[in-house]
């Protein structure tokens, strides 16, 4: 089946992939190497830990206050080629990295990078709500399992290739930008055929309001889930300090791994089950397991940590379509709300987190991630139900 020949109620299953495998490219680099990547750039500039953490913060703050304004303008003049530009941005960025020689000129390219995932991600997500036919909960789970899938696979960078070369091996990076080009230039003509029969139509056929309180409200919830997931990827090698740094970063891959398989779960469930109710459970199941895990060891702790992983991000792209769901009247703002914005302000957390590691110690900051979920929980019961 063509991309642009395909029944209005099916998926465009060539479209969804492509836009899934566009955003594991970008979230390999960006969600998942820069906060396993902190303790290379940590030691290889001699930071302090609230230091280290601003990477992380100038990263998501980036992302996040660009994606909902890239999102309000997608929704009033829709540009395509964005989605082209985001992740060429986005990967460039972060590997332009391995020639910096100091912090301020990292945090320019680390914010380049960040920008770029911010102008890729309401495109793209626009994209995919427009090739879901009915099956919305699906298909945001395709495209919301290749970004946590690129999380998962991106700490493993670490231990298979840059523990040998140090960040200067970034700079290999760079032919991925380029092969996102090809990938994502192949889609254009289709989306642009999309956007430009669909929006004008659905701006006038459009039905409901937008729910603000609930916006608000569900922002608070991922804001919460983002909080506890960085805190997890970014401080995890420093709690395991008697592991190499190899293990520390596999055991990552295990936590943001099982939150993609998770999030496909997930996903597929909601359109079953309903999404609020998703959300709920999600939270609440995750949170036995973050406070059974600074209690745990061995074997038991990495089967914690998967379970973990699994539980808390299985709401991934359910609160997408949430989102969008409160927001009917502006889709692509909506995306860059759910997937920017709020999970931006993970990095806020982040240096909130670096500054309690740096008083009272790592440990610390685990005590105070193993609550979160239990929050984001007794907030998601108040979410209206859509």
């Amino acid at each position: 089946m063509s991309a642009s020949a395909y029944s209005p109620e099916e998926p465009n299953r060539r479209a969804l992939y492509t836009f899934g495998s566009a955003h594991f490219l970008n979230d390999l680099v960006t969600a998942g190497l820069v906060p396993a990547l902190v303790v290379m750039y940590k030691g290889a500039l001699h930071l302090n830990y609230i230091h280290s953490t601003l990477i992380v913060f100038v990263s998501y703050l980036t992302s996040s206050i660009s994606q909902p304004l890239f999102g309000l303008a997608a929704d009033r003049t829709p540009r395509v080629w964005l989605l082209t530009v985001g992740v060429l941005l986005s990967i460039g960025g972060l590997s332009l990295t391995a020639i910096a020689g100091s912090l301020p000129w990292l945090l320019v390219f680390i914010g380049l990078s960040g920008l770029g995932s911010g102008i890729f991600h309401p495109e793209a997500s626009r994209g995919t709500h427009l090739a879901a036919g009915l099956k919305p909960g699906l298909a945001q789970s395709i495209f919301q399992v290749g970004g946590n899938a690129g999380q998962a696979v991106g700490p493993l960078l670490v231990p298979l290739f840059l523990v040998r070369t140090g960040i200067h091996g970034l700079i290999w990076l760079l032919p991925l930008a380029f092969l996102s080009l090809i990938l994502t230039g192949q889609i254009l003509p289709w989306l642009g055929g999309q956007v430009g029969k669909s929006d004008p139509r659905r701006r006038r056929t459009v039905t409901g309001k937008n729910n603000l309180a609930g916006v608000a409200l569900l922002a608070s919830v991922i804001m919460l889930r983002s909080w506890c997931q960085l805190g997890v990827v970014v401080f995890l090698p420093f709690y395991l300090h008697h592991l190499s740094l190899a293990s520390s970063e596999t055991l990552n891959f295990v936590f943001v791994g099982a939150g993609a398989l998770g999030t496909l779960i997930g996903g597929t469930l909601s359109d079953k089950l309903g999404r609020k109710r998703l959300v709920v459970a999600s939270m609440v199941v995750a949170t036995p397991f973050a406070l059974l895990f600074s209690h745990l060891s061995g074997s038991l702790r990495v089967m914690d940590l998967l379970l973990f992983g699994f539980s808390v991000l299985s709401s991934f792209s359910v609160t997408v379509v949430y989102m969008q769901r409160l927001l009917p009247k502006n889709v692509a703002l909506a995306s860059g709300l759910s997937i920017g914005f709020s999970i931006g302000a993970g990095g806020i957390g982040s240096l909130f987190l670096g500054g309690l590691s740096d008083a009272l110690g790592v440990a610390a900051v685990f005590t105070v991630l193993s609550f979160l979920p239990l929050a984001g929980g007794i907030l998601a019961l108040f979410l209206p139900n859509l």
